[in-house]
């Protein structure tokens, strides 16, 4: 397990992210994703990378850049922050949420990946930290960031420090800036993981429980179909995943695939007794995790979904072109032939 942390962890060291994305890389990656978006949206959202100025700096976990459904959440994010206006960049310094010191204990380590977001931060100017979907990121943030890497004097003052990509979502949607069409997810009935590590090492808002609240209004603001599972299997008696602590590996398959059995019988119960057909969550770590176990049970990969995966399907974006119109243009064209 240390081995395997330690790979990863050299990777963030040496090129900024657990994936050893290097910046020429990550920025094809990421203008890849405008293009997309924007043929399937007639929108042009960026997604843009170490833009100096930008009020936000958003860390997401490396694993959004390339994979299902992580990569879908990623959209989700950048088509909150062009709906409302908001200026942010992500940075190829530090392109990585997670931080793998935890896992092997090390103050040190931890530290030491800590500082690269905070040497971001100073280098682009930004004025905000926001994080995205990752369980074990969310607790360093939360629980060490300022001892590890602070103060944090050179930002805002007027938002917390740090702040979850969830957060920000729901303070949009309090303050009535995003607007959704919940039709678009009505092929899917969801239920919700509570990650562990956010669960029980974390809080989200200025209220407790909010960890476990703001996830579910979120997605009840995407979405009409919404069941929890048993109330024993979720919240603070949430189950782990069986990915996390660094054992996220194949070499540990037989060990995850029994880990995950509390929560594979939680959610088979809600599949049977209420017809759910998603689970959604925000930790990287889970995602990819329950993708790989999940079909051991009987499931299927695509059941894994990312919280931001739901508000990407169903946010209405100023200007977005709709089937119908897109039909309608097709006729234009071929009258004018």
């Amino acid at each position: 397990m240390s081995g395997y942390c330690n790979e990863i962890l050299g990777k963030v060291f040496v090129i900024g992210n657990n994936l050893g994305l290097p910046q020429r890389a990550l920025a094809d990656t990421l203008e890849g994703l405008e293009e997309e978006v924007e043929e399937d949206t007639g929108v042009p959202v960026k997604f843009p990378l170490d833009q100096k100025g930008a009020e936000i700096l958003l860390i997401p976990p490396s694993a959004d850049f390339f994979a299902e459904p992580h990569v879908d959440g990623l959209i989700g994010y950048a088509k909150v922050f062009h709906e409302v206006g908001a200026s942010w960049t992500m940075s190829s310094y530090a392109s990585e949420a997670g931080n793998f010191g935890m896992f092997i204990g090390s103050y040190d380590v931890m530290q030491k990946a800590a500082l690269r977001i905070r040497k971001a931060a100073i280098d682009l100017g930004v004025k905000r930290i926001v994080f995205g979907e990752c369980g074990h990121a969310w607790r360093v943030a939360y629980a060490f960031m300022n001892t590890l890497a602070g103060p944090f004097d050179f930002l805002d003052p007027r938002y917390p420090v740090p702040q979850h990509i969830c957060e920000y979502t729901y303070d949009m949607i309090q303050k009535g800036k995003l607007k959704f069409d919940k039709s678009e997810n009505d092929h899917m009935t969801l239920t919700f993981h509570d990650s562990c590590n956010v669960a029980r090492a974390t809080r989200m808002g200025d209220k407790p429980g909010g960890q476990f609240d703001i996830p579910r209004a979120v997605i009840k603001a995407a979405c009409n179909n919404y069941v929890d599972m048993p109330a024993d299997t979720i919240g603070e008696a949430t189950y782990c995943c069986a990915g996390g602590g660094g054992i996220l590996t194949d070499d540990l398959m037989e060990i995850r695939v029994k880990g995950a059995l509390p929560r594979m019988h939680a959610l088979k119960t809600v599949t049977e007794e209420s017809g759910v057909t998603h689970m959604a969550a925000i930790c990287a770590i889970c995602k990819s995790q329950f993708t790989k176990v999940i079909p051991y049970y009987g499931f299927t990969m695509d059941q894994i979904v990312s919280v931001h995966q739901l508000v990407s399907n169903a946010i209405v974006l100023t200007g977005a072109t709709s089937d119908d119109d897109s039909g309608s243009d097709d006729e234009n064209n071929s009258d004018k032939e």
